[in-house]
C-alpha cells in the first residue's frame, strides 16, 4: 500500500511538472516585461508608432506581458538594429522599430548597419509610405526644378534615414542641390530647426509632417517640392513624383531601389534565429494588434494611418529588394555614404 501510495505521488508530481511545462509553454510571455526598441529619439513619427504599438501589442501576446518602449536612438536606427540583431535575447522578449531604409544598410556597406537584413524577424508593418521633399515657404527653392540652381538647407537624421539617403542621391542623379545639415536626433527636431530658421526643409514621411505639422502643408507655409513611394499619393496632385523624374531607364532603376523602402513602411523586427512558435507567436500578435479596435481608435486620435502589411510580407520584399543587380546597389551606396 506504502508503494502504492509513494507510486502515486511520483505520477502526481510529474503530471503536475507536466502541466506546469505545459502552461508555461502556452503563456511564455507571462509575467515577463517586453521591450519595444524604439530607433530614433522622442517626438518623431517613428517614436509616436512605436509608442502607440506598444501600447496594444501586449494583450495579444500569450501571457499578455508588459511592453515597455524604450529609445535607442543613433545613426539613423542602425544602433537599435544592430542590438536588436546581435545582443537582444532571442525568445521574443526584445523587438522594436527601425528606420525603413536601414534595411538597405548592409547591402550598400553602410558604416554601422551590422546585421543581415535577411535575417531579421520581421513582424510586419503598421502602414505603408510616401515621402516627400518639403521646403518653407520662405526658402528660395519654390519647386523640384529649382533645385538645379539654387540651394535648399535640409535637416539629415542620420545615415540610414531618407532625411540623408534621398537627398544625396537626388543631388547626384538629378543635378539637385540640396545642402544637408546633421546632428539631428529625430525629425521632431528637424521641424523646430526649420521653424526657428536653422534650415530650409526635410524628406520625411508623409504622415510625419502631416502628424507633426498639421497646418503646414494645408496652409502653404511649406512646398512640397517632390513625392516618392510605391505610387503617387492621391492628395498630392501636381507634386511631381520621383520615378518620373528619371531621365533614362538606368536612373529609374537607381530611383527604384533607392525608394523601395518605402514598401517597407514602418517596421517592426524581432532578433533572428527566434523559434519558430516565437516568431508566429510575434507575428500573430502584431497581425492581431492591427485589427484591434482599441489601437485603430488610438491610431486614429494621433492621426495615424493604418494600411498594415504583416511579416511574411516585409520578409519577402526585403528578399527581392537584396536580389536587386549588383550594379544598381554599388551606385546607390557609393552615393549615400
Amino acid at each position: 500500500m506504502r508503494a502504492m501510495v509513494r507510486g502515486l505521488a511520483v505520477v502526481a508530481a510529474l503530471l503536475g511538472a507536466a502541466l506546469a511545462a505545459s502552461a508555461q509553454s502556452a503563456q511564455p510571455f507571462a509575467g515577463k516585461s517586453v521591450s519595444m526598441l524604439i530607433g530614433f529619439g522622442p517626438g518623431g513619427g517613428y517614436d509616436l508608432w512605436g509608442r502607440t504599438v506598444a501600447r496594444h501589442i501586449g494583450k495579444h501576446m500569450p501571457g499578455h506581458p508588459s511592453v515597455v518602449p524604450q529609445n535607442m536612438p543613433g545613426a539613423g536606427s542602425y544602433v537599435a538594429a544592430s542590438h536588436i540583431y546581435n545582443a537582444a535575447p532571442k525568445d521574443g522578449t526584445v523587438m522594436g522599430i527601425i528606420a525603413r531604409g536601414a534595411a538597405l544598410g548592409p547591402l550598400t556597406g553602410a558604416p554601422g548597419a551590422r546585421f543581415d537584413a535577411t535575417k531579421f524577424s520581421w513582424l510586419g508593418s503598421p502602414t505603408s509610405e510616401h515621402n516627400v521633399c518639403i521646403a518653407f515657404n520662405t526658402a528660395a527653392v519654390k519647386k523640384a526644378d529649382d533645385l538645379r540652381g539654387k540651394e535648399l538647407i535640409m535637416g539629415d537624421t542620420g545615415p540610414g534615414t531618407g532625411t540623408r539617403s534621398y537627398p544625396k542621391v537626388l543631388n547626384d542623379l538629378l543635378g539637385y542641390k540640396f545642402k544637408l545639415v546633421g546632428g539631428f536626433r529625430s525629425s521632431a527636431d528637424v521641424f523646430l530647426a526649420i521653424e526657428r530658421g536653422e534650415v530650409e526643409g526635410i524628406c520625411e514621411s508623409l504622415d510625419s509632417v502631416i502628424n507633426r505639422r498639421p497646418d503646414w502643408i494645408s496652409s502653404g507655409k511649406v512646398n512640397v517640392l517632390l513625392q516618392g513611394g510605391v505610387a503617387p499619393h492621391p492628395t498630392l496632385k501636381g507634386v511631381p513624383f520621383v520615378l518620373d523624374l528619371a531621365r533614362n531607364a538606368e536612373e529609374r532603376h537607381v530611383l527604384e531601389f533607392l525608394y523601395a523602402g518605402q514598401g517597407i513602411g514602418r517596421p517592426f523586427v524581432a532578433p533572428p534565429d527566434l523559434a519558430p512558435d516565437r516568431l508566429k507567436m510575434l507575428r500573430d500578435a502584431f497581425s492581431a494588434t492591427m485589427k484591434d479596435p482599441e489601437f485603430l481608435a488610438d491610431a486614429k486620435k494621433s492621426k495615424l494611418d493604418v494600411e498594415a502589411e504583416n511579416g511574411e510580407h516585409l520578409a519577402a520584399l526585403i528578399a527581392n529588394i537584396y536580389a536587386t543587380p549588383k550594379p544598381i546597389v554599388e551606385r546607390v551606396g557609393r552615393l549615400i555614404k
